[in-house]
This record gives structure tokens, sequence and C-alpha cells, in this order.
């Protein structure tokens, strides 16, 4: 490979910020699409809120971690939002709830990775 090719692909190359936008991304559309579906489409419904739950329970296992180095209280806050995905996407599939709310939440976590911190 030469040196320019190896720069190419380095430039490209994925921060684990913006691989978490990209998934919050993927996840977000599939749940904006399944709004759209009838709720007799109970396998489409399920298959989207199984998915951001499972997006947000990978969150709180990482922030549960030690060697998480987030602010311990940012950490609290994405295990109480795991909490609040989880129950929320209970209460959708029982139609007691909107699927905008994990929309809503989802597309702030997205505005929250897409701002660069300030360099040290």
């Amino acid at each position: 490979m030469s040196l320019r090719a190896y720069q190419q692909a380095a430039q490209r190359a994925e921060t684990p910020r913006d691989v978490e936008y990209r998934l919050f991304s993927v996840i977000t559309r599939a749940l904006m699409d399944v709004k759209d579906k009838p709720r007799s489409d109970i396998q489409a419904w399920m298959r989207a809120l199984h998915w951001n739950r499972r997006l947000w329970a990978q969150l709180a296992d990482d922030c549960a971690q030690a060697e998480n180095t987030l602010p311990e209280a940012t950490r609290a806050q994405i295990i109480s939002l795991s909490l609040f995905v989880h129950r929320t996407s209970s209460q959708v599939m029982r139609q007691e709830a909107s699927i905008d709310d994990l929309i809503e939440l989802n597309r702030t976590m997205m505005q929250g990775l897409a701002a660069r911190p300030e360099p040290v």
C-alpha cells in the first residue's frame, strides 16, 4: 500500500464516537420507519424496538464498567436513560406510550455525539 493510500485510509477511519453516531442514526431511522407501519406488523415493531433496546443496554453496560473514563455523573445519566428506554419500549408495544419519545431521545444523543469537544 502506498503512503498516499495509507493516509487516505487513516482519514476515513471512524472514531468510537463516529461509530456510535452511525449506529444511533441507523437505529433511529428504523424507529422512524416502523412508526409508519401498522401496529399489526408486530414483528417489524418488535425488531426496531429490540434493536434500540440492545443499543441502550450496551451503553449502560459500558458505563457500568470501572474502566469507563466518562465522568461518573454522565455514566449514571446514560444508565438511567437506558432504563427509561427499556420501560418505554414495553409501553410502546402495549400502546401506552409513543415511539416519538424514543426517537427524540436518540436524536438528542446524536446531537451530542455530533458536537466535537474543544481541544485540551
